[in-house]
């Protein structure tokens, strides 16, 4: 498609993008991440591979201007010859996890202690000196933790809990009292929709910790093999489905003395827990109802487990869950998000302490009265903002981009995507100095880069920003870098996500820009739409969605369409696919049940085609229960809906799939069947939702650019 326009590098760089968007994870390899901030400022801790190609992750130091490596896999006897156990594989399924060796950690308060965990073995090293070394434990450790002062490690091993001091004296402080029972680990639900992957929290004093139990047997039992290899047995999951019973999860203190209390509230009535946390005011929770119009966070008694009613949000439609809320300052103010309207304020002790129209995303941390926590202004842009008494609210990212970062000890990570890809950098002095940014002008802190070994894109994203139609849409139109304005009509392939959760329009590179770009070098002209539903535009613009995750999301990448085409008009609208993942896949396949007028082929990857077995808590969010609302669950879905297809439709799924389920794609295929519409699939064995095969990854990209080359240019178009 216009190929014998490209120079002999561009065609070369296009033929080999695919192969290294899979090799280098997405880009994700080489990048910093992880990071932690000791109290004084002066180390900052995180992880990073040593290529953009390496996919095993090593721990580092950065201290006075020099990183130092504190422990790589390659360098430890025994580290890694071991299988990484179920639960610890389950956690970087949720967390979407693409490298292996150390992929997380965890530090004692003072940040010198670190502690991580190697295909289930327990290992530590100390940040002020020596040489990594192996702890003792029980069985195979998922995920460590060490105590605030650095004495104990707790950890969870064949779903008991365990604390261990560092000679390797072990504490089994509870015991699964079956199969389905698990303490300190996060049940699937919580891991996979609500932004929690921690299932228990220290107490300051390092003697007792707060433990989430979870008991999944009233949970439908999945089960899931693999076709490519009839010989192996299949794995049975524990999958909440829409409309079905949640995992029955309570918290209770146990102390390393053996004492144990239970935490008393309403779980009936309030059966999901969102977040927890023990700070100097006490240990705290925060708890939901099954319909998820009120949230409360509670005040925990330590000695008898009774609850208190701290904060109540309710909203008519769902309450927003804002990572790292609730949080407490130094003198116990609650650290809160507050929907009214347009805005998502971030509160403090009851008083709103952002503007309206800042959008509050995230909180980072608190560190006295001083606030982090990340915001946008703008649909294109997240940055990292601080609020202190006395000193008001500052920016402390600068440049284009979107940002998020921690600190401590008046020390700022900064850490995201720019235009120039993945980057990340240490501003000091940046916190009752009040300066305010990166970019290293006249007057701002010390700011240092952290390295960052990714390779760089062979693509490079050409992305024209535009605000479209009524309801000011923010889109990116990618043009081949090789098309001149006005020489010829090209092909139009939206590319988009649409959904909660996700915006890919923004002033930044990402791994999507680069391959919205490469589609564009094959010829396409691509469209790429943040729709109603996603995040960042506020309360009114998340739930406009609310009993409907179609129409709205659909009507959007029309209008943006037809805007786009009338600000461009190289568009040509006889000849446009669309593709997509998860989400993404569920509209490109909608989009040609219900518009065959308008698009004309699609790939839909991964696509949830029956709303009512996705997970209770991100499906009943949008869409009720279904047993209450069914016509939410029938306008949504697209099953019941296969008879109304007429355009050329290729299905993509991961066989091994456990958040989207390959049965959400095999049944829609068999309806298509046997209503008579012809249609492609394309199996993917062993995948999960994020499959993880580089040969595999660089195929799909291949694969797609020629099933919706081969559509058009058979004049599936024209009418």
């Amino acid at each position: 498609m216009h190929s014998s326009t490209l120079t002999p590098e561009q065609s070369t760089n296009s033929a080999d993008f695919p192969r290294q968007f899979a090799r280098s994870r997405r880009f994700s390899l080489g990048v910093p991440r992880h990071f932690t901030v000791s109290p004084d400022g002066r180390r900052v801790l995180f992880v990073r591979t040593v290529s953009g190609t390496d996919p095993v992750g090593r721990l580092w130091q950065y201290e006075d201007g020099a990183e130092r490596l504190l422990a790589d896999p390659a360098l430890l006897v025994g580290a890694g010859s071991g299988a990484v156990p179920e639960e610890e594989r389950l956690r970087r399924e949720r967390a979407r996890e693409r490298s292996v060796g150390v992929v997380s950690y965890a530090t004692d308060d003072a940040a010198r202690l670190v502690a991580f965990a190697l295909s289930g073995a327990l290992w530590a090293v100390r940040t002020d000196g020596g040489t990594p070394f192996s702890v003792p434990a029980a069985g195979p450790v998922v995920d460590p933790r060490p105590s605030p002062d650095g004495r104990y490690v707790a950890y969870v091993s064949r779903r008991c809990f365990h604390v261990v001091d560092l000679t390797g004296d072990d504490r089994q402080l509870a015991r699964a009292e079956g199969p389905e029972i698990s303490y300190g680990l996060a049940e699937y639900a919580a891991a996979e929709s609500m932004q929690r992957s921690r299932g228990y929290w220290w107490a300051p004093d390092s003697r007792r910790v707060l433990v989430a139990k979870v008991d999944t047997s009233p949970v439908e039992r999945r089960y899931i093999s693999d076709p490519a290899d009839p010989t192996k047995p299949p794995q049975a999951i524990r999958y909440p489905a829409a409309g079905t019973a949640n995992a029955e999860v309570t918290l209770e203190i146990r102390a390393l003395e053996g004492d144990r209390v239970e935490v008393e509230w309403d779980r009936k009535a309030y059966e999901y827990v969102v977040a927890a946390g023990w700070d100097a005011h006490g240990p705290f929770v925060t708890v939901q109802s099954r319909d998820q119009r009120i949230v409360r966070t509670l005040a925990v008694d330590p000695e008898t487990g009774a609850t208190e009613v701290l904060h109540e949000r309710t909203d008519p439609a769902w309450v927003e869950i804002t990572e790292g809320t609730p949080a407490r300052t130094a003198s116990g103010a609650l650290v809160l998000p507050e929907d009214e309207g347009d805005t998502r304020y971030l509160t403090v002790g009851g008083q709103r302490v952002t503007p309206e129209g800042l959008q509050l995303c995230a909180v980072l941390g608190v560190e006295g009265e001083r606030v982090l926590f990340t915001a946008s202004d703008d649909p294109l842009e997240t940055h990292v903002w601080c609020h202190e008494p006395g000193h008001g609210l500052r920016r402390l990212s600068r440049e284009p981009g979107r940002f998020t970062g921690a600190a401590r000890g008046g020390t700022v990570v900064l850490a995201g995507l720019t235009p120039r890809g993945n980057e990340a950098g240490v501003l000091r002095g940046a916190g009752a100095a009040g300066a305010a940014g990166a970019a290293g002008a006249a007057g701002d802190p010390p700011y240092q880069t952290l390295t960052s070994l990714a390779e760089e894109p062979l693509i490079t994203p050409r992305p024209v920003h535009l605000t479209l139609g009524e309801r000011k849409l923010r889109g990116a139109l990618y043009l081949p870098s090789w098309h001149e304005e006005g020489t010829g009509k090209l092909p139009v392939l939206l590319d988009p996500y649409g959904g909660p959760g996700m915006q890919l329009v923004g002033r930044a590179r990402g791994w999507f820009t680069c391959v919205s770009q490469w589609f564009a070098e094959q010829g396409f002209a691509v469209l790429v739409v943040d729709g109603r539903g996603t995040p960042n535009r506020g309360p009114a613009w998340e739930k406009t969605i609310h009993g409907d995750q179609l129409g709205p999301a659909l009507e959007d990448q029309v209008d943006a369409l037809r805007a786009a085409a009338a600000h461009c008009g190289d568009l040509d609208l006889t000849r446009v696919a669309i593709r997509g993942w998860s989400f993404g896949g569920f509209l490109a396949a909608a989009a040609v049940l219900y518009h065959p007028e308008i698009f004309h082929a699609a790939v839909a990857g991964a696509p949830p085609t029956d709303m009512r077995m996705y997970d209770t808590h991100w499906k009943e969010r949008y869409l009720g229960h279904p047993e209450e609302q069914p016509e939410n669950y029938e306008r949504t879905s697209l099953i019941g809906h296969g008879h109304l297809l007429s355009r050329p439709l290729l299905l993509v799924h991961g066989l091994a799939d456990d958040n989207v389920a390959a049965a959400h794609t095999l049944r829609f295929s068999a309806e298509l069947l046997a209503a008579g519409k012809p249609h492609s699939v394309l199996p993917l064995p062993g995948a999960t939702h994020l499959p993880a095969d580089d040969a595999v990854n660089a195929q799909l990209l291949y694969f797609q650019r020629d099933f919706l080359m081969g559509a058009l240019a058979e004049g599936t178009g024209k009418d």
